[in-house]
């Protein structure tokens, strides 16, 4: 009898527990046109819970971001990168600088475009240093984005900062790696393994062997495509959930043109960046079972 009401116990507990799992998701503004109210009330209708986006430079679009936010509930995630373009003594004062400030907003987390693909371990690893102190500091996640261009464009190169840097958190955008190893890493489970205990949010645009994303996720022929990027992201959910972490969040970033193709001469996308990012929503919300 006792061993039937412990079962029972586990089963009500263990419910409990998924109760309390959920996903949070954002909605990219890159190439958004409209206005941050419009933008903001556009996105909280389509389900998001919240806005990834680069801070705007002027106090007057500050304010209004600030306004839209409040009147739709939405919540924030803000973008940071390391200027590639300066010294690397003045981009790491620049970079150091900008990342207080936007710890100030008090955001969801902030998202870093981190290092060089130019620079030195030792110099990228002096942005991840600066970004962990203002994090701890300041109580909001920093994570570093795989990307391109920067210190995390390669898995193999990643993987020698996660192995040098124990408590280095990650932001997986894994279609940039698609394209760089012109794979969707198929027998690259193992080396992923790492980079998935590592990873704390997630960039969710589909891409591929040939680009950094596919035109349309809904088209049949990239369904192998996406299913590869679902996988992937659902042993990230599942790892923070095993760990305790009862909110996973994810923002859907299929992007505008030229990332989204686009006609010859016209510029016309094929297909609709808005509609991508809501199905990738959905289809993540499917996949783990979220209503």
């Amino acid at each position: 009898m006792r061993n039937i009401l412990t079962v029972i116990l586990i089963l009500i507990l263990g419910n409990i527990y998924a109760q309390d799992q959920k996903l949070q998701f954002f909605q990219t503004n890159w190439g958004n046109t409209l206005s941050w109210d419009a933008f903001c009330e556009r996105t909280k209708k389509s389900g998001f819970d919240g806005i990834d986006v680069w801070l705007p430079a002027d106090t007057e679009s500050q304010k209004a971001l600030r306004t839209a936010l409040k009147k739709h509930g939405l919540l924030l995630n803000l973008m940071h990168g390391t200027n590639k373009n300066i010294p690397f003594k003045q981009s790491l004062a620049q970079f150091e600088e900008k990342l207080k400030v936007l710890t100030q907003w008090n955001p969801v987390l902030v998202n870093c475009h981190t290092g060089s693909d130019f620079f030195t371990q030792e110099q990228n690893q002096a942005f991840i240093k600066i970004a962990n102190k203002i994090s701890k500091e300041s109580g909001i996640p920093v994570y570093h984005e795989t990307h391109r261009g920067r210190f995390s464009y390669t898995l193999p190169n990643t993987k020698k900062y996660v192995s040098a840097i124990p408590d280095l958190k990650l932001t997986l955008d894994i279609s940039h790696w698609m394209v760089v190893h012109e794979s969707l890493l198929e027998g690259q489970d193992e080396n992923l393994r790492e980079i998935v205990d590592h990873s704390h949010h997630i960039h969710a645009r589909v891409g591929h062997a040939e680009g950094p994303q596919v035109n349309d996720p809904e088209a049949p022929e990239w369904k192998k495509a996406l299913d590869r990027h679902l996988d992937i992201w659902e042993q990230i959910i599942c790892k923070r959930w095993s760990e305790g972490q009862q909110t996973v969040t994810i923002t859907s970033e299929f992007g505008p043109p030229a990332y989204l193709p686009a006609l010859p001469y016209t510029q016309i996308p094929v297909a609709d960046q808005w509609k991508a990012n809501v199905f990738i929503m959905n289809a993540l919300k499917k996949r783990m079972k979220i209503q």
